[in-house]
């Protein structure tokens, strides 16, 4: 197991290494530091632009650009964005944001997709597989950041007229200020309460994928013989099914977990901006690409780069615990 591992974390830092250079050249080529000079009426004279240039390290060769930048990371340096202010000190915070909401909607929807999974493939055919189906291709179907709306609109407007006061809240990740002069529990409710909404949109999109592949998974671990072996011992049906098939079903469910892990950092940025969240969704949109602020976005994509390789690299540790047999391929 600890040769295995080994492996894969070389494997893992040399993925995350080829993907800073893929990152930093296509960055590089595509966004324009200067681009909001470029429009002003008159043009600043080219002297300017030549300054700018050597002042943000644009007339070096890319290469030597990406060695600079790269070394910068590793030290935890994401360089100065347009306005002259250190990236780090603003990304670490929006990244807190969103992992409240990142981290919570995952772990929601893995539970949601492996009980609804397990649960519809022994009851298939019956009623609630039908109806689980049914809702799993709704939600499929529903553009992340229509579900949020319809869940502002119809669910947080009805249940806060119901209780007679607000509980769920609509805006913003917290009450405006309420860290100044607030703390402990009802800081973490005022948070909790903001969180309700936004979680809920991104975990039901996820989990919805995610109990269908579970689902197919378990019927096919269930058909299988040493499945029927098993129940021919005489081992009782729960023991079977939860020790013998699901352990071997949760397999192909990781692999697609880790694998959507981009598509929830992508769906996060959208239901930031629905609900006007100071993640780093709305950093990305509000100041990276809307001031083509270079070191921001850059920023923004290693990152979601090193957790996306981050948890590929746990659903391969998990893969060896699921099946040990993985460790000796």
């Amino acid at each position: 197991m600890l040769l295995y591992t080994v492996r894969r974390i070389f494997a893992s830092i040399l993925v995350l290494l080829a993907s800073s250079v893929l990152v930093f050249v296509l960055v590089a080529q595509t966004v324009d530091p200067l681009a909001q000079f470029r429009t002003r009426q008159p043009p600043p004279p080219e002297e300017f632009f030549e300054q700018q240039r050597q002042a943000l390290g644009l007339d070096k060769p890319i290469l030597v650009r990406y060695w600079d930048w790269l070394t910068g990371i590793v030290q935890g340096d994401f360089g100065n964005n347009i306005a002259g202010n250190p990236v780090s000190d603003t990304i670490w915070v929006r990244l807190g944001v969103t992992a409240r909401m990142v981290v919570l909607a995952m772990i929601i929807a893995v539970v949601l997709a492996v009980v609804v999974g397990v649960v519809t493939a022994v009851r298939k055919n019956k009623p609630s597989d039908y109806i689980a189906t049914i809702i799993s291709y709704i939600l499929i179907a529903l553009p992340v950041f229509w579900f949020a709306v319809l869940l502002k609109v119809f669910v947080a407007i009805k249940v806060n007229e119901w209780v007679g006061q607000t509980i769920l809240y609509t805006a913003s990740e917290e009450s405006p200020g309420i860290s100044v002069y607030e703390s402990g529990w009802p800081l973490l409710k005022d948070r909790l309460q903001h969180l309700v909404l936004p979680t809920i949109a991104l975990a039901l999109i996820s989990y919805a994928a995610w109990s269908r592949f579970q689902r197919a998974s378990m019927l096919d671990v269930m058909s299988s013989e040493y499945m029927r072996f098993a129940r021919a011992k005489g081992l009782p049906y729960r023991k079977v099914l939860l020790k013998h098939g699901l352990r071997n079903a949760l397999i192909p469910t990781t692999t697609v977990v880790a694998l959507g892990l981009g598509a929830i950092f992508g769906g996060a940025v959208i239901t930031e901006q629905v609900f006007n969240w100071n993640g780093m969704g709305s950093y990305l949109i509000q100041q990276g690409l809307g001031q083509s602020d270079l070191n921001v976005v850059l920023a923004w994509l290693i990152v979601s780069s090193f957790f996306i390789v981050l948890f590929n690299l746990i659903a391969d540790l998990l893969y060896a615990v699921l099946d040990p047999r993985i460790r000796l391929s």
